[in-house]
């Protein structure tokens, strides 16, 4: 009797951990925490950081988050959206989206990237 419930705690600990691990907005924002919260902010009314807060990104212009002073770089490309696929971009490489800005990030595993932006677009 012992055994069995010894299998079945297994069985449940281990499908709450698969399903964890697929969980592509838990995990987008354990890497948004771990990568991108050393400069940004993700809650709503939360003071800018470093870089700017990141709650309602998606949707919102370049360069629009108010209170924060964007680099010459970023004012430059100005006029574009955040969406998936401009996120995407940034994510792999910011250089590529606003020559001459300030933040330098490269993330080169799409499945990271998509992650992330899944977690950003819960934020609003």
């Amino acid at each position: 009797m012992i055994r069995i419930a010894n299998v079945l705690t297994l069985l449940v600990l281990a499908s709450g951990a698969a399903h964890a691990q697929q969980d592509p907005v838990g995990l987008g924002k354990k890497l948004a925490t771990s990568n991108c919260a050393v400069c940004h902010t993700f809650g709503k009314g939360e003071p800018n950081g470093q870089g700017p807060n990141l709650f309602g990104i998606v949707g919102r212009p370049l360069a629009s988050e108010s209170g924060f002073k964007y680099s010459t770089g970023m004012k430059a490309a100005a006029g574009q959206v955040w969406d998936e696929k401009l996120l995407d971009a940034w994510l792999t490489d910011t250089q590529s989206v606003a020559p001459g800005n300030a933040m330098t990030y490269f993330e080169g595993d799409e499945a990271r990237r998509q992650k992330i932006i899944a977690y950003l677009r819960t934020l609003h």
